[in-house]
């Protein structure tokens, strides 16, 4: 996915409410768009160095998004937008090899009681055998080189993992991608010790043959990539 605005660095300020916060740029404090309503607190704190990408808009309230942050020398993007982007990007150009060939591909798929992020099928009028639900859950969460999801209590994530098990059941292959918003990171896991409901709805999920999967991204101040596999621990 390129990051095809201009983009200027600065440094986080502090976080007003869960998407507007105060960033500092050349010397003085702009608003700023968060687009990640997680709590990133290992992430957005006072100092921090961030990547903001300038968005033009006569209904914004400003133009600035924070779309990046740097832990360390480690840039992480943190816009819950762009993991499902990466993901079609991927899909469409075969990129992922656990997924296979898709030549039909839906965004947001309602089944159930839920809205999934993809729909793919072999050709548009596929059975269920040859259809997919998938669902695309980003990470910017990591702790000593382990990536974990979520990073805070999500009632709406369990219910997806339920829906997913519930699709599988009835004869459609269901996946879940843990896309990890960094490199360098080579083991994802369910956070317990956050969402312990959610841990368990995953590992319900897969022993119903619903597919867990967790890529990392190559990041850069003018693009992101999905980059390699990521070890799963449930």
């Amino acid at each position: 996915m390129k990051i095809i605005n201009k983009t200027i660095n600065g440094r986080f300020v502090g976080r007003l409410n869960r998407f507007e916060g105060i960033a500092e740029i050349n010397g003085g404090e702009v608003p700023v768009h968060i687009p990640n309503t997680g709590r990133c607190r290992e992430l957005l704190f006072k100092g921090a160095g961030i990547i903001l990408e300038i968005r033009e808009s006569k209904t914004r309230k400003t133009p600035y998004e924070l779309i990046m942050v740097y832990k360390g020398d480690r840039l992480i993007s943190i816009d819950s937008q762009a993991p499902n982007k990466i993901v079609e990007e991927a899909v469409r150009g075969g990129l992922i090899e656990e997924i296979g060939s898709y030549d039909y591909v839906k965004r947001e798929a309602f089944y159930g009681q839920s809205r999934f992020d993809l729909l793919l099928k072999k050709t548009e009028g596929s059975g269920k055998a040859d259809s997919c639900y998938m669902e695309v859950k980003g990470v910017t969460l990591e702790i000593n080189g382990t990536a974990l999801f979520p990073d805070a209590p999500t009632e709406r994530g369990a219910r997806h993992m339920k829906e997913l098990a519930a699709a599988r059941k009835e004869g459609y292959r269901a996946v879940v991608i843990f896309l990890v918003q960094m490199e360098g990171i080579k083991c994802f896991t369910p956070n317990k010790l956050m969402d312990s409901g959610f841990a368990e709805a995953l590992a319900d999920a897969h022993s119903e043959g619903v597919e867990v999967l967790s890529y990392n991204c190559r990041v850069s101040e003018k693009e992101i990539v999905i980059n390699e596999r990521v070890e799963v621990v449930l």
